[in-house]
């Protein structure tokens, strides 16, 4: 074993503004602390520390002092500590978004508010006029869409008629101008008869009823059925006074315009003969303009009412749809927007909690992102711990905290970590994490109040301890040659001042809190262990008592509260 050298195997110093550390806790968090020996602690060590005076190297022979503990059961606790400061579980400022006059704020600071509470009322007579003004604008967009959306329906050229298709005008590739006629459509397979009736005999007529055509040049007869009945009566020559009754016949194929025939309806005879007419001949006109893409009947072929005869595209025609769209979809979001602004005249609670603070009363001027009040969310209560990355591990969510408050005397709280994050602040050479602890009893505790907090790691009960600085690098420790456990050690090149040989031996630890480790095996109970004392134990040697090597004082019970420290072997 090499003999310690002070400076150079010595702890470092100490950070006194290091973050909430594990009592107890892990040889590397250890490197951190320095060895701080007040006065009455070198007068102390003048009094225990000799030279070397040859052969092997004495407790004195760096200037360090080495003290001694007996190996004793005790119960040990793994904690880690750390202080905060309180807040609300959540909080909101409410803010104005609009200008104007508070008409009502019916609350007061304290109160106990719900969600959806209103707070404030303000004056929005100025928006009567701006939301009326949106209001006609889209009604305007709408008018002017539906009107391109009917002229991109009238693209499709359509039939007036059912017929046949007489004639078409235009081909594929044709520009076409709205008005223009492009074809004629002809229902020649029914023919149309309208003969005058003695008025008297036609007023026993009716719609449907069916009838005897018969034809001037050939006297062939056909079935017809009477479609229309005038009301009107003419008076022919000899002041005969006849109406007018519409026969259809279903052609046979050789009827024209120009023959001519009578009919019969009941046993009675048209007053005169008439000639055949189309049932329909209606020209097929384009409502648009565009160019022709497609004709869906040629000539010839029959087409239904309504039916599709062409089509036409307009590029012009779509571009004007989409101006009118988003013209239309603007005037939408703008009305929209209007009535989200009237919302903002009513302004209500966005949380359930407690009012904080209230900075404008009804009367008052509004103005815009003006904070009007201050609402805490008390249902419970949270801190936020800074962990050292060494001990960060051992903290989860889930974790019991014990939590007390210096405003509340002689009560303890119950907290639990909520979140552990993984955003790290570094600060020299050490980095802390922030833990999240939430406080659900809060009797007594109020947000900005200053609390201290103990997260328990594990803990063991009446167990063989060592103080914490009496172990060495390599989880050894040195013990006095009258110790049992002497036995399974080697000699240490360190002795006491009167010459006394140290036993280097391997021990097994486990649980540790801010001075003593739990020694699991590897020592006994009636050992003596050898160390050099932290600053922390130096500063209470005095209060301590025990023997040390060549006379002296040493702590009674073994090391005091103060963390890790360098043993015999150095760190």
């Amino acid at each position: 074993m090499n003999l310690p050298v002070l400076g150079k195997n010595a702890p470092p110093a100490s950070d006194e503004n290091a973050p909430p550390k594990k009592s107890g806790g892990l040889r590397k968090k250890l490197l951190r602390k320095r060895i701080i020996i007040p006065t009455v602690a070198c007068v102390l060590v003048a009094a225990v520390s000799v030279h070397l005076l040859g052969g092997k190297q004495n407790a004195s022979a760096v200037n360090q002092t080495y003290i001694t503990a007996a190996v004793e059961r005790r119960d040990i606790t793994a904690q880690i500590t750390g202080s905060g400061t309180l807040q609300a579980a959540n909080s909101y400022s409410v803010t104005s978004l609009v200008e104007g006059t508070i008409l009502t704020a019916d609350f007061e600071e304290g109160d106990q508010v719900e969600a959806g509470t209103v707070l404030y009322t303000i004056d929005d007579s100025d928006m009567s006029s701006t939301l009326e003004q949106a209001e006609i604008s889209l009604n305007q967009s709408q008018r002017s869409y539906d009107s391109k959306l009917e002229q991109l329906e009238k693209l499709t050229v359509t039939a007036p008629e059912a017929g046949r298709v007489l004639s078409l005008d235009v081909e594929v590739g044709d520009e076409v101008s709205a008005g223009q006629t492009v074809g004629t459509v002809r229902n020649s397979d029914t023919m149309c008869l309208t003969l005058p009736f003695l008025a008297s005999e036609a007023e026993s007529f009716y719609v449907g009823q069916s009838a005897t055509v018969t034809l001037d040049s050939t006297f062939e007869t056909l079935s017809g059925t009477v479609t229309k009945i005038s009301g009107n009566s003419e008076v022919l020559t000899g002041n005969v006074i006849v109406r007018p009754v519409t026969i259809e016949v279903e052609n046979p194929g050789g009827l024209s315009t120009a023959q001519t025939g009578s009919a019969s309806i009941s046993g009675v005879d048209s007053a005169d003969s008439g000639s055949f007419t189309y049932a329909a001949e209606e020209p097929i006109t384009a409502q648009v303009s565009g160019e022709v893409t497609q004709i869906h009947v040629p000539e010839g072929n029959w087409v239904e009412k309504d039916g599709a005869v062409l089509t036409l595209a307009s590029d012009t025609l779509e571009d004007e749809i989409q101006s009118a769209s988003e013209s239309l979809r603007n005037a939408q979001l703008s009305l929209e927007n209007r009535y989200d602004q009237l919302e903002d005249y009513t302004v209500t609670s966005p949380i359930q909690g407690t009012i904080i603070d209230k900075n404008y009363n009804a009367g008052e001027n509004a103005e815009g992102n003006q904070v009007l009040c201050t609402i805490y969310d008390l249902s419970y209560l949270t801190m936020t711990l800074s962990v050292d990355e060494l001990d960060i591990a051992s903290i989860a969510v889930g974790q019991n905290v014990s939590v007390t408050a210096d405003a509340v005397e002689g009560k303890t709280y119950e907290g639990v970590v909520t979140k552990v994050s993984v955003a790290g602040t570094s600060s020299g050479s050490a980095t802390t994490y922030p833990v999240t602890i939430r406080i659900d009893d809060t009797d007594g505790l109020l947000p900005g109040m200053n609390v201290d907090a103990v997260i328990t790691l594990n803990s063991a009960e009446d167990v063989l301890a060592i103080p914490s600085a009496a172990l060495n690098r390599g989880n050894t420790v040195l013990v006095t040659a009258n110790s049992p456990s002497a036995a399974n050690g080697t000699v240490s090149e360190i002795t006491g001042t009167d010459g006394e040989e140290y036993y280097s031996v391997p021990v097994e630890v486990g649980t540790s809190d801010s001075s003593y480790l739990e020694i699991i095996s590897g020592l006994q109970e009636g050992d003596t262990v050898v160390y050099i004392p932290t600053a922390a134990s130096s500063e209470n040697a005095f209060a301590m008592m025990g023997s040390m090597p060549g006379g002296g004082m040493m702590p009674a019970g073994g090391m005091p509260s103060g963390g890790m420290g360098g043993g015999p072997g150095g760190r």
